[in-house]
């Protein structure tokens, strides 16, 4: 495996991860507190949407041309991965609140108590719910899977580096049957806003005409190059102690 298809397959996992676990948090929440049959229903009619739009787009977006292929997903990468990274980089240096699943968990069971006693043969809340999470979260998934495997038509290697990620995502709700608060959520979505933000460029670069000494070797430098620039904003974002006891007192 060459190191841009790892790196493909790396990424893909783990973005995918990251959005089956906020789904698996919706899941849990109304499941526990309302309904399964109807949340598990919900979820499977998402998961059909999802492949609808996955069998119509794919194919579609596959059949570009080569340099058409590479700007157009260089750019939409370049767009998802920088929002990725703006938000992981603002958390990282505590100006933004971390994304915690428990607190989302209790807030998602607090609205399915609040939403009133659920219908036994078939309840539209927990539906609903499961449904949009599913589809939303699996959105992400679809275009990640997509968009990272067609530029160097790499489509089933995304697709199984995405269903790996949501199948241990799942095999893991199933097992502590609790959300997953103690996945580095932000730290996944800091290595994920990297990689897209490395790839968009990457990509993007070559779509629009340039060629990068060395090949796919320039993602070797690109990558830590990101990530180095990253991890500088995230200090200098960072407020310091003495601004911190300022603005307390």
């Amino acid at each position: 495996m060459s190191g841009q298809a790892l790196g493909l397959a790396i990424s893909v996992f783990l973005a995918c991860a990251v959005e089956a676990v906020e789904a698996l948090t919706i899941v849990l929440a109304v499941g526990t507190t309302r309904s399964w049959r109807s949340t598990l229903i919900g979820v499977a009619v998402a998961l059909v949407v999802l492949a609808a739009i996955t069998a119509v787009v794919g194919p579609g977006l596959t059949s570009l041309p080569l340099d058409t292929l590479r700007l157009f997903v260089g750019g939409l990468l370049l767009v998802f991965g920088l929002q990725w990274l703006r938000k992981a980089i603002l958390r990282a240096a505590g100006l933004k609140s971390l994304h915690d699943e428990e607190e989302i968990y209790l807030e998602e069971r607090a609205a399915a108590s609040a939403a009133g006693m659920p219908d036994e043969r078939f309840d539209g809340y927990s539906f609903t719910i499961a449904f949009k999470g599913v589809l939303l979260e699996g959105l992400e998934v679809v275009f990640i899977a997509l968009t990272f495997g067609a530029n160097p038509h790499r489509v089933g290697l995304a697709a199984a580096a995405a269903a790996a990620a949501v199948v241990l995502v799942v095999a893991a709700g199933i097992l502590i049957r609790a959300p997953l608060a103690r996945v580095p959520e932000n730290a996944l979505k800091f290595g994920v806003g990297v990689m897209l933000t490395s790839f968009g460029i990457f990509w993007g670069a070559e779509g629009a005409g340039a060629s990068w000494p060395g090949g796919d070797l320039a993602l070797l430098v690109l990558v830590p190059t990101v990530l180095a620039f990253s991890l500088a904003l995230v200090r200098m974002f960072r407020p310091s102690p003495s601004g911190t006891q300022a603005a307390q007192a």
